[in-house]
């Protein structure tokens, strides 16, 4: 079986992980990466959704953060921030700055990010084939008004440094517009056999990947099922701060309308958490299939309950 996942952040990278213990030996698993979050630090290019694949699948994360390596160390950081170089909001360890350093050295050298990533997973073998979703430059801003007044900011900064306790107003996915799907994603999704939306951020994580002319298109002409994971369990984000972007474009922070933000045009089938089951007549009514399970990712056998249900559902639809 072929599985196509669009993924972002740790709530993706975590059900990747559950994904792998869930498919039989033979399946592939192909994730498209959000680059959305891409940033430009201390003249690297650093890819924190693409990175948090490959260290969780690899081995290498931090699992109590859920981002950076583990066993990390703060030299460079501290050295610079001795010359007062910033900013010293963004944490990049040591470990964590090779990567960058191995990702620009071989841009600079004329590689594409596509390439690039792929001769990273030599090193990390995540077990998947990680394909970012450009190989363009796209970078998710954010609109916000604060005491420095209306202003636009990238998004690391707004989830990062100001921890989204300010509105956003709008979400603007720079560069989207005229980017590219990077070489193999529009071929992974017309040959799956399954398509995933894992509980990543709907707006800036799976929202961005989608917001690539061809993309979106191409997933919803493909013949295979498409399914979804809700990431709002009981009304709010299970991680992080995604009432304050669903706020952004409209979406009420519910199970319910998350599925319908995506639609029946997207979706073929979505799971909402136990605790959710009166969502479940509301999104069969809006054209999806709907089905109700713990959708809590406390381990790896948990989350690898989720991926069977949504493999599950995936089959029934198909059926």
């Amino acid at each position: 079986m072929r599985i196509v996942a669009l993924a972002g952040g740790i709530g993706g990278a975590r059900f990747l992980r559950g994904l792998k213990e869930a498919v039989a030996p033979g399946d592939e698993i192909t994730v498209i990466g959000n680059t959305g979050d891409d940033i430009h630090l201390y003249g690297l290019k650093v890819c924190p959704d693409l990175d948090t694949v490959m260290y969780t699948l690899g081995g290498g994360i931090n699992e109590d953060q859920g981002w950076g390596r583990t066993d990390e160390t703060w030299s460079i950081k501290a050295e610079m921030k001795e010359y007062g170089v910033g900013p010293e909001w963004f944490g990049l360890g040591d470990r964590d700055f090779a990567t960058h350093l191995v990702r620009s050295q071989m841009l600079s050298a004329g590689y594409s990010l596509s390439q690039v990533t792929e001769a990273l997973c030599v090193r990390w073998r995540p077990g998947v084939r990680l394909i970012p979703m450009s190989d363009d430059r796209v970078e998710t801003h954010v609109r916000i008004t604060d005491e420095a007044g209306p202003r636009v900011v990238h998004f690391q900064e707004y989830w990062v440094r100001l921890h989204a306790a300010v509105d956003a107003e709008a979400i603007i996915p720079v560069g989207a517009d005229t980017a590219k799907p990077a070489p193999g994603v529009l071929e992974a999704i017309a040959a799956a056999d399954v398509i995933l939306l894992p509980p990543s951020n709907p707006v800036v994580s799976i929202g961005t990947i989608l917001a690539v002319p061809g993309i979106r298109q191409a997933v919803s002409d493909a013949s295979a099922p498409v399914v979804g994971l809700s990431p709002i369990i009981g009304g709010a984000p299970v991680r992080g701060m995604a009432d304050k972007v669903l706020a952004a474009v409209g979406v009420e922070t519910s199970a319910e309308a998350v599925a319908r933000h995506y639609g029946s045009e997207l979706l073929d089938g979505w799971l909402v958490d136990d605790s959710d089951a009166a969502a479940v007549a509301g999104v069969e009514a809006a054209g999806i299939r709907c089905r109700a399970v713990p959708l809590l990712m406390s381990d790896v056998p948990a989350t690898a309950g989720m991926a069977r249900a949504a493999l599950a559902l995936a089959a029934e639809v198909r059926a």
